[in-house]
Order: C-alpha cells, then structure tokens, then sequence
C-alpha cells in the first residue's frame, strides 16, 4: 500500500478524535521509526509503496484506543536527547525540561553529587549526566521495571548513572550505603496529581500511563514531598539545594514545608505556561 493511502486512512480513522495535524504528526512519527522514512522523503514521493504495513495497523488500533504514540514507537526525545519509554515509566513532559535547566544553571560547585529521586524513564538523572560530565549522579526508583527502562537509557545516551531500588517511604528499603551518601543537588517529581483531579485528566493519560507515578491520595498529597525533604535535611550537604516539580495548585503549602525545615533562599518558579510548576530550598550554611 502507497503511503498516501495510509495516511488517508489514518485521517478517516482518527481525524474524530484528534486535531488533523495531530494525526499527521503521528503518521510521519511513525513511518520515520518503523520505516525509517523522512517527513522530506515523504513530501517528496508520497507514492512510496510499504512491502509490509502490519505495524502501521497495529499502531492505527493503538491510537483509536488513545495509547500515546511515545508508548506505540517506544521512543520520545527530552531535552534533545533520546530515550527508551514503556508503559512502566511516564512520558516526560517539557516542564521537567524547564527543571533541569534550572538545575543545570543553579548548580555551581565543582564535581557536584546530584540524587534524582523517584527517576522513572531516567530523564532527569541521565540528561544532568549528560550535561554536566563532571557531576556524580545516582537514582532512586522502588520499581524495578522503571529502574531497567533507566539504565537502558544512560546506556543509549552514554551516561553513568548509579541506579539505587529503594522505596523513599520506607527507610527499612534503604542501604547501609545510601543512607551513607551526602548530596549537593537532590531533585524529584515525585507523584503529585490527586485523585480528585484525576476527573480532569485526558483519559490517554490516566488510560496508560502508570498510576504509581502519578497519583496521590487527596488526603496526603505531600506525601512524597513531606519524606524526601526530611531525607534531604539529612542527606543534603551544607549549601546544598532541593529542587521539585509540584502541583500547580499545592506551591504555598511547598513553600511552608520547606520553610518549616529551615530551608532558605526558597523561589518558587513558574512555567512557560505561567503556573507554580517547581519549587527549590537551599540547606542554611
């Protein structure tokens, strides 16, 4: 079938449930990982016959189930760099991209020890190791699966990333080692969403994506917040700054919880879209 023809069917199959430019991005994803054939080589000769499109069908029947296309090719790029996601890991999102500039600009001192905690896909630790080679960087997940899709990712970018299972709820999973450790930069964007907001959630997100990763209860939704910045007074050196992503909704009750640790210097920072989206704290000198 020519290329053309699929694309058409693409439009006649989803052009209902996504916006029309939405679908060709898809189809030009798509054929560009599974064929290896270019949005220029595409415009150029639409007539391209595929020996073979049993994966562009499978992936059709993915999309009209609203799986996201990262999870379909198996593949997204963040900060300019590629990375390996399944369902096992969430799909990084470009405010993260906005946190980890910020670390890299904030973070000064020679040969720094950075700890991303809850790392999922890596996306946080292995694109510090990546732009800052003289940085020592660990990561902390308590799911095994995530853990694996990580080291896959610091092999593909050619990163070394210290990869540590542990569970940041429960000091009993820590090791001798790691409790051990003293850190210059500790980040983290842990699960922050409430179940009360899942209401508002697009169903491609809340259909696919791991709920481990995302949700808390509306009970306790600093929950996570709450253990790593009692970790990180501990485990933070003199000087030595917190950084989180957070909830839009939840950056005053941040700021009281850093400042009831004594953190100082705390700036709670907004993203391109101008909401309360990271927040960090620097240990007293």
């Amino acid at each position: 079938m020519r290329l053309k023809e699929i694309q058409h069917i693409f439009h006649k199959e989803l052009d209902a449930i996504y916006d029309t430019n939405e679908v060709d991005s898809f189809f030009l994803l798509l054929i560009e990982a599974y064929y290896k054939i270019s949005r220029l080589q595409m415009a150029m000769d639409p007539n391209i016959a595929l020996e073979d499109d049993g994966k562009m069908v499978s992936a059709l029947d993915a999309l009209k189930n609203e799986v996201p296309i990262q999870y379909i090719i198996g593949e997204t790029v963040f900060f300019g760099l590629p990375f390996k996601v399944d369902e096992n890991v969430l799909i990084p999102r470009p405010e993260t991209e906005e946190l980890v500039d910020w670390i890299i600009k904030k973070t000064t001192v020679p040969n720094p020890t950075i700890l991303d905690i809850g790392t999922g896909s890596g996306c946080i630790a292995v694109t510090l190791a990546k732009k800052m080679p003289e940085a020592k960087v660990f990561a902390l997940d308590v799911s095994k699966e995530a853990l694996e899709v990580a080291t896959e990712n610091a092999i593909l970018n050619e990163t070394t990333v210290d990869f540590l299972k542990a569970d940041i709820l429960d000091s009993n999973t820590w090791s001798t080692d790691f409790k051990k450790l003293k850190f210059d930069v500790v980040v983290s964007n842990p699960p922050y969403v409430r179940e009360q907001e899942k209401a508002r959630m697009k169903s491609n997100v809340v259909d696919n994506e791991p709920h481990l990763a995302l949700f808390v209860s509306d009970e306790n939704p600093l929950q996570f917040y709450k253990a790593i910045t009692n970790f990180s007074t501990t485990n933070l050196k003199v000087g030595g700054r917190l950084f989180f992503e957070i909830n839009e909704y939840l950056g005053n009750d941040m700021i009281q919880l850093l400042k009831a640790h004594n953190f100082v210097n705390i700036e709670l920072k907004q993203d391109i879209f101008k909401r309360d989206r990271m927040i960090k704290g620097q240990i007293q000198k």
